[in-house]
Formats: structure tokens, sequence, C-alpha cells
């Protein structure tokens, strides 16, 4: 994947809205993105709770106050793409719609109702757009995808950038509660029975487990409540699988009327919830992955992956959010583009080492460093830090997140700022927040240095001399850009090095 930023197109990105419909076996939601983007981001999103899929497994088919009230949504979600200006509508169905016996026929009135074509997903299809939609999101997971919904579990391996084989299995909370209530088994033996034997389980341990699906991202924000989390993101939030496991297994046992006093937990999920968190106890004890992590990112983000070319799937989805944010946000996205580059020099040739991860969130925090400029000046540090931190990213996990929020909030507090929030320190290790002072300092004297406009940068470069003298040196018809407060800032980034700081000026040739 590419680090440098400048393989991002200039321009200001336009809106120019495609929406997703996912008909799933429990919910049917809309979906509309800013575009088809390696970054997309979500403008509207509406979900509707219609169990199309209850009663699927005993009766055959869809049912009938599920039915209408689908419909009813589509109309609604079809006059909302028109509002909205979307371009592109894509619509998928899942399991209830092509297992029922008047699937067909509920496609065919939801078609009509929609204004455009429905696709019904196979189970090897759904599975894989899951895995596709986790891997545009988290181009590292290296594991197991599953994707509850409704009717069905979808499992599929993922390594290397690679989708591997997948399954789906019959283990969706209203099917499992269907099957239960007509058979009389207990839903437990019905998921060790479907699990039984099954070899990407096999190949799960010590690996992770990434959990896609509103069940099991409702168990992600208990855990999160419980323990005063301070980042109400959900997507890349990791669980150990002991403490997975144990949550599972608590939820599993406890009433509808239990959970709906909980207010992490929408009332809507209270009823399907304890058998979704049944599955996941039982796929833990059964795999034993490393850790449980949780992704936004699914079958629509995966629909959204697949219909980019293959160029920009490559593309960095971190370093492409971050880009866009920057060619909306900052005074110049070019000056920003440039200070990635001028900042290497100081990597790239000082004392300093770092790896290719920490370069690229290098990267991304000098894309970020101007966006709180509009905002009043005692409040563009405290802004920037929240903005950053909940930000709709992707590819980066919390603590690298809290780092580039972190680096961006020392840019406007100063990189010497002791009144960051303890609880986001806590996310990140002394060596992360040190070299976001560091990086804060170097964006602090470029913007001394450019005022923030591109073209300046290139011609100013940094020097390490020995007895550790940190030395910036300038060309001779810019002599006298140094100043009190260039030098100001210079002494800032060499302290945070040990370096001694000196301002030279380049003889003319």
């Amino acid at each position: 994947m590419k680090t440098k930023s400048h393989a991002f197109q200039i321009r200001r990105p336009q809106l120019n809205p495609v929406a997703i419909v996912d008909i799933g076996s429990n919910s049917v939601r809309l979906v509309v993105y800013d575009g088809l983007r390696r970054a997309p981001a979500p403008i509207f999103n509406e979900k509707l709770m219609c169990a199309l899929g209850r009663g699927v497994a005993s009766t055959g088919r869809l049912a009938d106050v599920g039915i209408e009230r689908a419909l009813a949504g589509l109309a609604r979600f079809r006059l909302l793409c028109r509002q909205i200006g979307t371009k592109n509508l894509f619509a998928v169905a899942t399991a209830a719609a092509r297992e029922a016996e008047n699937g067909p026929e509920f496609i065919a009135r939801a078609e009509a109702a929609l204004g455009a074509k429905i696709s019904v997903l196979s189970g090897k299809k759904e599975a894989r757009l899951a895995a596709m939609g986790v891997l545009s999101g988290m181009p590292e997971a290296d594991g197991l995808v599953g994707d509850l919904g409704g009717g069905s579990l979808e499992l599929v391996d993922v390594r290397d950038g690679k989708i591997g084989d997948g399954v789906t299995l019959p283990l969706g909370p209203l099917r499992l509660m269907d099957v239960a209530a007509d058979s009389g088994r207990d839903p437990s033996d019905i998921i060790e029975e479907a699990f039984s034997g099954l070899c990407l389980l096999d190949a799960l341990k010590g690996r992770n487990f990434y959990a896609v699906g509103g069940a099991w991202r409702n168990i992600g924000r208990l855990h999160m409540s419980q323990h005063h989390y301070p980042l109400n993101v959900l997507h890349h939030y990791s669980i150990d699988c002991d403490a997975a496991h144990a949550l599972a297994g608590l939820v599993a046992g406890l009433s509808k009327s239990s959970l709906q006093k909980i207010d992490a937990v929408p009332r809507a999920r209270a009823e399907t919830l304890p058998l979704g968190a049944l599955v996941l106890e039982r796929l833990l004890e059964r795999g034993q992955p490393s850790k449980l992590v949780l992704s936004a990112y699914g079958v629509r983000e995966g629909l959204l992956f697949s219909k980019l070319r293959k160029k920009k799937r490559s593309q960095d989805p971190l370093l492409s959010a971050c880009w866009d944010t920057a060619r909306m946000m900052a005074r110049s996205p070019t000056h920003e583009r440039e200070l990635c580059d001028w900042t290497d020099q100081f990597f790239d040739n000082g004392p300093l080492e770092e790896t290719q991860s920490q370069r690229r969130l290098r990267h991304a925090a000098c894309l970020l460093a101007d966006t709180g400029w509009l905002t009043h000046p005692n409040y563009r540090g405290e802004r920037s830090l929240t903005m950053v931190s909940e930000a709709s990213f992707t590819g980066v996990d919390h603590p690298g997140r809290t780092f580039l929020a972190l680096a961006v909030y020392y840019r406007y507090e100063g990189p010497f700022s002791d009144n960051a929030p303890s609880e986001l320190l806590a996310l990140v290790d002394g060596d992360q927040v040190h070299r976001a002072r560091i990086i804060a300092a170097a964006q602090r004297l470029s913007y001394v240095l450019s005022g923030a406009m591109p073209g300046m940068l290139a011609k100013i470069s940094f020097e390490f001399q020995e007895n550790k003298r940190l030395v910036l040196s300038l060309p001779h018809k810019l002599a006298k850009l140094n100043g009190e407060r260039v030098e100001k800032r210079l002494s800032d980034l060499a302290t945070l090095i040990g370096h001694t700081p000196l301002v030279t000026t380049r003889s003319k040739k």
C-alpha cells in the first residue's frame, strides 16, 4: 500500500452520493455515502427493525407484518435517495429473502417500492462481501470474519489481504428462536451441532475474530460501558478473548426485561441479543482466538469496495481519509502534503528511528495538522482532539487513532502541554506520546516558516551535526525569514530530541 500522500488527487472531494439498501432477516437499512471512494463517509443512515426472517424456519414464509413494514420503509428510502441526489443505488437481500418460499414475490414488490433492482445474495456471496468489508477497513486483518444476521452466520477466513473459504450457518438469532420453539431443542445444542467439525474454527486459534453485525456491536458497546472507555468508536475496538467470552456468557443469560434496562442496549435488540451472545460465546470457546475485534464495516462496505477499481482498492484507507479531510478543511492541502515530505528528512536523517507503521501515522498526522484553523484559537486544540479521535476513519486501531488526535492537539496547544485528557493518554504508551509531541513541534515550526501555504518548505532543510546540534538551514534569499518565533519553535523541537538548535543561512552559489 502507498504511504505517500501525493498518491491522491488535489482537487476538493465532490459529493457524489451512492446508496446501499440492505434487506436483512432482522433489519432493513439505507446508508448513503458521500461517493464511491476508497474511504467513503456515510452522510445518511436509517434502519428499520422489520424481523422479516421471523417464522421462516417454521413456516417457510416471510412474516406478513414484516413485509408491509419493509415495503413502506423502502418506499420512503426511494424518496430520500431522490432528495439527497443519489446517482447510484445498490440493493441487496440476504438470508430471509433467499430462503423463504414467498421470497421472490416479496423481492418483486420490494423492487417496485424502491424503484431499483435488488440482488438476492447467496450465502457464499454474502460471506465474501462481509470479508471484503472488513478488509476494506482493516487491510491487515488476519483471522476469521463472522457476520451474524437475523437468519444466518457467515464465516470466512482472511489472511494477507486475501479472502479464503467461507460457510453459511443457520445460526441467526431469529432462526434459532424459531427452530428451538418448534423442536423443543436447547439453542446451545443447535449451535454446538453447527460448529461440530468446522475446520474454519480449528484454524482460528491464536488469531483474531472479526465480529460484524448489530448484535455483536451491542456486546462491544456493553464492554465499553462497563470499562468507561473514553472513545465511543466501535470500529477496531478489541477485547481479549477471555473477557469477550465472559461477557457473551453473561449477556446470553439475561432476560429481555433485564436488557431493556441497560442504556447501552437498544430496546429493539433486547429480544434477540441473548441468542446472538450465545452464538458468540460458543464460537469463542470453540475457536479460541486471541482477540475479538469489532468491525463497523461489513456487507454494505464490502459491496462498495467491490465496485472500486483494483488500483483504488490498493490505496491506504487511513491516508485516503486523511487526505480527503485535508482537501476539505486545510487552508492548503498541498502544504499538508509538503509537510509529509518535509518531516521525512527529519526522521530519515536524524537520530530517531521510525518503523513503516510509525511513518504512516506521521504522514496521517501531517495531513490532519490544519484541520482546526477555522476554530477560535482558544478551542483549536480541544476541538481538533475530539474531531480526530472520533472521526469515521478506518485502517487505524484505537492507539493509532489516539496518537493522531494527540499530535494534532499538541500542534495547537504546544508540544509541552500537560492538559491532554488522562483517559486518552491511557490508550497509548509513553513513546507514542513523546513521538506525537515531536511531530507537533515540527508542524508548529513549519507553519511559522511557510504561513501554511505551499512552495516554501522544500527550500528549507534540517541537518544533524556532531555534538547533538539540530541545524535549520535557510537559503540566502530567505535569510530574513528567521526570527524570534522560528528560533523558539526550533528550540522546542531540539529540546524534545535532546539537541541544541541552530539556524544557518546557505551562501549564494
